[in-house]
């Protein structure tokens, strides 16, 4: 049976790097790809020095030039990881920072995703990982448009679930919970790269928040990342870690009996959210 090619898109940190890296080692082809040029090469050196051969690319997913040349590339799995994250309360989000949320999370995946699938249609034979996040079926304040994203996201997953069954393509989501790459809390300082004229008159006060909650060692992402690309694991969602599932199951069914706000109260994670330390772990 011959090596299968995983291309991994927003390899050049976090879980798409460590992902990339840990298939490697576990045999795959990989074509690890990042965003800019200038993230190429500390790639390619950290690579090396492991001992994997890795194939690094350029791909930044919100550039057509970048999607179509991608597109001549011949893979066996491709795994949906580079994102943005815009924090900032639906109220208060610049319009340029919410459409520039959805090019890059929404669009420039599905449209990156329309080629390969396309290419595992006509094999017969192919599999979609989307790297989704809890977000995407839950929701925090502050992170509305990250969450719609992804909500957005995992809709054109079960979509492409469906449509692509006959066809013998297997599609799955992974949805990290809140975890310690600072990726989370470099979404709650997002605000710092808006116009002048978009930080006044704010409804938050963005300098005394944080992300609300106490955050997961990130290895135990990029593990099931690798064994859902094997076919280890067969599930079609994979909330990680394992800790946080049941509190998330809890959240979701929570809507079907919700009422409507009857009266002024601070809701407690956005408390939590002024409250609690940057990059706060809990250890586990």
């Amino acid at each position: 049976m011959s090596k299968k090619t995983v291309l991994i898109t927003g390899a050049g940190s976090g879980f798409g790097r460590e992902s990339a890296f840990l298939l490697a080692t576990k045999g795959y082809d990989v074509i690890a790809t990042t965003e800019i040029v200038a993230q190429i090469q500390p790639l390619k050196n950290e690579a090396h020095a492991l001992g994997l051969n890795i194939q690094v690319e350029k791909l930044d997913i919100s550039d057509e030039n970048d999607r179509l040349r991608a597109a001549q590339w011949s893979i066996d799995v491709l795994v949906n990881n580079a994102g943005i994250s815009e924090g900032g309360a639906v109220v208060d989000l610049p319009e340029d920072k919410l459409r520039r949320q959805f090019e890059v999370n929404v669009f420039g995946t599905i449209l990156l995703t329309q080629h390969f699938a396309r290419q595992f249609v006509e094999k017969k034979q192919g599999k979609i990982v989307f790297i989704s996040s809890v977000a995407g079926i839950t929701t925090d304040p502050f992170a509305g448009a990250y969450s719609a994203s992804k909500h957005a996201l995992e809709g054109f997953a079960e979509a492409l679930n469906k449509e692509l069954q006959e066809f013998g393509v297997q599609v799955a989501t992974v949805n990290p919970g809140p975890i310690l790459t600072g990726f989370n809390d470099r979404m709650f300082e997002a605000w710092t790269h808006w116009w002048p004229e978009d930080k006044l008159d704010t409804v938050f006060d963005y300098e005394e928040l944080a992300f609300p909650h106490e955050q997961f060692h990130p290895f135990q992402v990029s593990e099931v990342i690798a064994r859902v690309v094997s076919g280890e694991i067969t599930q079609y969602r994979n909330v990680v870690p394992e800790e946080i599932v049941a509190d998330t199951q809890k959240q979701m069914q929570e809507v079907w009996s919700r009422e409507v706000t009857s009266q002024a109260s601070r809701h407690p994670l956005v408390q939590t959210a002024y409250d609690i330390d940057p990059e706060t772990p809990n250890g586990r």
